[in-house]
């Protein structure tokens, strides 16, 4: 059959998705049919850009929903429109709004999954703000929004990688972990493209990666994940996670390590975040884990890692680093336009999957083990 993932429609509100029964899972084993339509659902909702509303109804609704007045800046953002809010008094927020249906779940997942980290301790996020009417969204004439403070600080991508910054990220990492752990925010199992159970179907977009050596690293990570990984998921610990704590997502505050931007959080297995942050601080080849080794000491000085976490983070740090790749090549032909920020962590994505490609799963488990603090297996 043929391998292919079609997108019909690049701009309109829903897409025509075909997926083919894929036989790469080892043995007997495949994803159910429940997981594919999950697939086929996530799918749709990242084949589409913001929408485009009239400039002046982020305005108003601003003032409708918040008795507040100020200048909007659009910011980029993936599906959802995203504005700068400089109030009349001096005051800074971000507004996120949108016109289209499948956008509500995913901003109630992030208004409440923000409002249950009030008063963590050690924990910095932004605050949502109440509606006039007292809610922690709005919904307004099909559409729907939130407003929420703006976290002030430098972004992650732009800091200098030190060892010490790396391991303040790992541990502020654990803090929101554990703040996260006794939460259940609505619509926290929406479908999301990003979610581990995706992460079988994501072979069908193979073909939007440019051959040679990353693309067959991706498709050993992605065999591995298959083959070695994915029957222990379900023996992790699961909870409701960020989900995406990338340099872009994280902010040095000044005052610690501060995440943004809960979009594609959800239910996922835990240390799932702890994957995808180590996975992006993978940097220097003259060491085993590229700079990773000290996020992950961070982390583990807070949440130790049990021996099954241990045992699968590398393989799930390269099958994250492979369906970034894979999803965000996709996203950049839908839309070459938005390219530019489609693609902006998919360089270290390549050059940290290439790092960690010269490590076996023995090896591999003993940096891990090493780096967390667990003796030698």
């Amino acid at each position: 059959m043929d391998r292919t993932f079609e997108v019909k429609s690049r701009t309109g509100v829903s897409t025509d998705a075909e997926v083919r029964e894929i036989g790469l899972l080892a043995g007997d084993q495949r994803a159910s049919c429940d997981d594919r339509a999950y697939f086929q659902a996530a799918a749709e909702r990242l084949a589409m850009l913001p929408d485009a509303s009239e400039s002046d109804v982020p305005v108003l609704l601003l003032e409708q929903h918040y008795g507040q007045q100020g200048a909007l800046t659009a910011l980029s953002s993936e599906v959802e429109r995203t504005f700068d809010a400089k109030l009349t008094d001096g005051r800074a927020f971000i507004l996120k709004t949108s016109s289209r249906p499948q956008t509500l779940e995913s901003f109630q997942f992030q208004s409440a999954a923000m409002a249950g980290l009030r008063g963590a301790d050690g924990v910095m996020a932004p605050e949502v703000i109440d509606t006039l009417s007292g809610g922690l969204m709005f919904e307004h004439e099909g559409g729907c929004g939130y407003l929420q403070t703006r976290m002030d600080g430098i972004p992650l991508h732009m800091v200098p990688r030190t060892p010490e910054i790396l391991r303040k990220v790992g541990a502020a990492l654990a803090r929101l972990n554990l703040a996260m752990k006794d939460t259940d925010p609505q619509a926290a199992r929406r479908p999301v493209l990003w979610n581990i159970a995706c992460w079988p179907w994501l072979v069908e977009l193979e073909r939007y990666l440019s051959k040679g050596r990353t693309a067959s690293l991706v498709r050993s990570a992605m065999a591995e994940y298959i083959r070695d990984i994915s029957p222990y998921i379900a023996d992790l610990d699961w909870q409701v996670t960020h989900n995406d704590p990338s340099p872009f997502n994280m902010i040095d505050t000044g005052k610690g390590i501060g995440f943004i931007d809960f979009g594609d959080g959800g239910w996922n297995p835990r240390i799932q975040d702890l994957a995808i942050a180590a996975g992006h601080f993978v940097i220097d080849p003259r060491t085993p884990l590229g700079g990773a080794e000290h996020v992950i000491a961070g982390y583990a000085s807070l949440a130790p890692l049990s021996e099954l976490e241990a045992s699968l983070l590398l393989g799930l740090m390269r099958a994250r680093q492979s369906a970034l790749l894979l999803i965000n090549n996709w996203r950049s032909h839908l839309f070459p336009a938005a390219a530019p920020y489609i693609m902006k962590n998919v360089k270290r994505a390549e050059q940290g999957l290439a790092v960690l490609a010269l490590l076996d799963a023995s090896s591999g488990e003993a940096a891990i083990r090493a780096a967390a603090g667990l003796a030698p297996s």
